[in-house]
C-alpha cells in the first residue's frame, strides 16, 4: 500500500466552527491524523442544520470533519487538562482558534507547549493579527466581509447602496485555505531543519489580501489614475445571460471570441458598429458587448446555446441551482461525490478532496465521528505515555 501524502503527522486541533476546521480537513484528506479536541457540548458546527438521526450530527459537521478523531476535553478541569497535555507532547502541530489570553489562564500557550514537545509547530488561528488596533477583537465570517470591502462589490455591480453579504462562508473558508497551507510550510521547514515555530493565521488580513489581489486595482499606485475595484468584476452587465429557459454564462474574453460569440449569435453585424469597429475599442467596450448579448440570448434555450458555444469554442455553461449540483453529470463522472453510510445517520455523500495526487490515491478516510468517539481509547493510550 502507498504511504498517505500526511502519513505520521499528527494534529492536535482545538479549532471550532469553520476556519480552522477546514483547513484540518483538507490535512486530514492529505492523511494527517487529526485529534479534534471538543468542548463537552461539542464543536458548535454540529448544531448548524438538521441531523439525520442522532443529536449533534449536522450536515455541516458531517462535511467539514471526516477522517478526524473527536475527544470532548474541558480543559478546565485537572484531569482534562492533563489528558491535553499527554496529547500534545506527542503531537506534531498543535492548531487552536482560542485567545491568546484565554488559552494562557488555561495553561497551552505557546511556552507551556514547547515545554511539552519542543519542536511542536504552534498555529494560532485569529481574527485580526497582532500588533494592529484590531488584535483580539471577535471575528466571524460577517465580520469580516464588512472589514475588508467584500460586503460593497455588490453594490459596485447592482448599483444598490445597499452593503451586503456575499452569501458564502467565504472568508472562513478562504482563511481556512491559507492556514492548511502555513501548516503544511512549516512542516516542509522542520522536517529540513528540525525546528518547530509559531504561526499565527489571521482571518481578517488572509482575506483582505484575496480579496484586493484584483480589487486594490487603481489603489495599487501612490498617486492613482483608477479607483479601487476591477471594473470587470464590477460590471453591472457582466451576469449571467438569459435564455428562452434559464441562464447561461458566456465569455467572450478574447479578441477572437469576441468575434467567435457573435458569430454563434447570429449577429456579426453588432461587431461593424464604429464603437466596436477595433479590437481596442471591443475590449474597451466590454459592459456594452455584455448588454447586446443580453438582448439576444432569449431567442434560444440554455441546451442549444450551451451546444453551439461549445461547438465553436467560447467559454459556456449553463446556470445550475445548488440544489441540482448533487446531480452534476462531470461530478458523478469524476467521482466527486463518494457515496457513504455513516454508522449513526445513514447513507450521505461526501465531498472528496478534489486535487488528484500521483504518488497516492485519494484516501478512505472514516465518516465524521460522534462527539467524544474516540476519547475512551485516547485517554486509555496516553496514560501510557
Amino acid at each position: 500500500m502507498t504511504a498517505r501524502m500526511l502519513e505520521g503527522i499528527r494534529i492536535v486541533d482545538l479549532t471550532t466552527i469553520v476556519f480552522g476546521p477546514y483547513a484540518t480537513q483538507m490535512l486530514a484528506d492529505m492523511g494527517a491524523e487529526i485529534i479534534k479536541v471538543e468542548p463537552p457540548a461539542g464543536d458548535q458546527t454540529r448544531q448548524f442544520g438538521r441531523a439525520k438521526a442522532t443529536r449533534l450530527m449536522g450536515p455541516v459537521h458531517v462535511t467539514l470533519n471526516r477522517g478526524k478523531q473527536s475527544i470532548a476535553l474541558d480543559l478546565k478541569d485537572a484531569e482534562d487538562a492533563a489528558t491535553m497535555r499527554a496529547l500534545l507532547a506527542t503531537a506534531d502541530v498543535f492548531i487552536h482558534n482560542v485567545r491568546l489570553d484565554a488559552i494562557e489562564r488555561l495553561g497551552f500557550s505557546e511556552a507551556a507547549v514547547r515545554a511539552l514537545r519542543p519542536d511542536i509547530i504552534y498555529v494560532h488561528c485569529v481574527g485580526f493579527g497582532a500588533g494592529g488596533p484590531y488584535a483580539g477583537l471577535q471575528a466571524y465570517d460577517d465580520v469580516i466581509q464588512a472589514a475588508t470591502g467584500a460586503a460593497t462589490l455588490l453594490s459596485r455591480a447592482d448599483g444598490d447602496p445597499r452593503p451586503r453579504y456575499l452569501p458564502s462562508l467565504i472568508a472562513d473558508k478562504v482563511a481556512g485555505l491559507y492556514g492548511a497551507q502555513a501548516v503544511l510550510a512549516a512542516i516542509v521547514h522542520r522536517l529540513r531543519s528540525g525546528e518547530g515555530q509559531f504561526v499565527e493565521v489571521p482571518m481578517f488580513e488572509c482575506f483582505a489580501q484575496f480579496i484586493l489581489q484584483e480589487h486594490l486595482f487603481g489603489e495599487v499606485f501612490d498617486d492613482p489614475r483608477e479607483p479601487a475595484g476591477y471594473p470587470r468584476q464590477v460590471d453591472p452587465h457582466r451576469q449571467p445571460f438569459p435564455t428562452a429557459d434559464g441562464y447561461i454564462a458566456i465569455v467572450p474574453y478574447t479578441p477572437d471570441t469576441i468575434v467567435r460569440t457573435f458569430a454563434v449569435l447570429d449577429a456579426p453585424e453588432i461587431l461593424a458598429q464604429t464603437r466596436f469597429a477595433t479590437v481596442t475599442d471591443r475590449l474597451r467596450g466590454m459592459s456594452a458587448l455584455y448588454a447586446e448579448i443580453a438582448q439576444l440570448t432569449p431567442r434560444r434555450t440554455t441546451e442549444d446555446w450551451v451546444g453551439r458555444f461549445a461547438a465553436a469554442g467560447v467559454p459556456c455553461m449553463p446556470v445550475r441551482d445548488l440544489q441540482d449540483m448533487r446531480r452534476d453529470p462531470h461530478l458523478a463522472a469524476t467521482g466527486f461525490f463518494h457515496p457513504r453510510d455513516h454508522p449513526s445517520e445513514g447513507g450521505y455523500v461526501e465531498m472528496r478532496l478534489p486535487i488528484r495526487f500521483g504518488a497516492a490515491p485519494p484516501p478512505d478516510l472514516a465518516p465524521a465521528p460522534v462527539l467524544d468517539q474516540h476519547g475512551d481509547m485516547l485517554r486509555g493510550a496516553v496514560r501510557g505515555v
